[in-house]
């Protein structure tokens, strides 16, 4: 009976959580729809609720965004904007935090793609960790020695941690890709990847792609 139900269990959870995940992005993006004037909305003109469709409008309105931002009139406009919220106090630090942070993540093509091993919290102590860029600046200059940045997720929560700058002949880089550290990092170590000759690994990956044949 145990066996049966934990069977069952593992079939329900994960779509049960899947599906509730999904109907709150949805649900989230629906409420683009509210901008629009009633008369124009897509429930008052089919008569009934589609649910979805908010996610459409959201993409069409970042898109436009991104076209009308991408000349030289939309980066003043932006630029106006952001002048105005740097006189509000609160608000100023929240949105150059986030804007900083997404920019970093977007622009760097080594954000968050290397799973690495480290010892911590001390010696003799392996943990999963995430390379989120090369230490430059002053904090390079004055370690004597190439850093990199990492982040280290806490279990079962990955998105909070800790950030630490770690001498890269102290790193180990490993194969896996990103998806399968998630995986170890939120199961607390019980779902392992699967390691091996067969295994085609995040490392061969980058390989293949910067290889003069690719």
């Amino acid at each position: 009976m145990k066996r049966y139900l934990i069977a069952g269990l593992l079939v329900w959870v994960p779509l049960g959580v899947t599906v509730m995940v999904i109907n709150l992005l949805v649900g989230i993006m629906d409420k683009t729809l509210l901008w629009l004037p009633e008369a124009y909305r897509p429930d008052t003109l089919l008569g009934f609720h589609v649910p979805g469709i908010g996610m459409v409008l959201s993409a069409i309105i970042v898109m436009v965004t991104g076209v009308v931002v991408a000349n030289l009139f939309g980066r003043k406009l932006v630029q106006g904007w952001e002048l105005l919220l740097a006189r509000i106090p609160l608000v100023r630090s929240i949105y150059a935090s986030v804007k900083q942070i997404l920019e970093t993540v977007f622009s760097s093509g080594q954000a968050f793609r290397k799973v690495l091993l480290i010892e911590y919290p001390r010696k003799g102590l392996w943990t999963l960790a995430f390379q989120s860029g090369t230490t430059r600046g002053e904090a390079q200059a004055k370690t004597g020695e190439e850093v990199i940045n990492v982040f280290i997720p806490t279990t079962p929560n990955p998105t909070s941690g800790f950030f630490i700058m770690v001498p890269r002949r102290d790193v180990i880089e490993l194969g896996m890709n990103v998806d399968d550290g998630l995986k170890m990092i939120i199961s607390a170590g019980v779902v392992v990847p699967e390691w091996g000759p067969g295994k085609k690994n995040a490392l061969e990956s980058d390989k293949a792609k910067t290889s003069p044949g690719a």
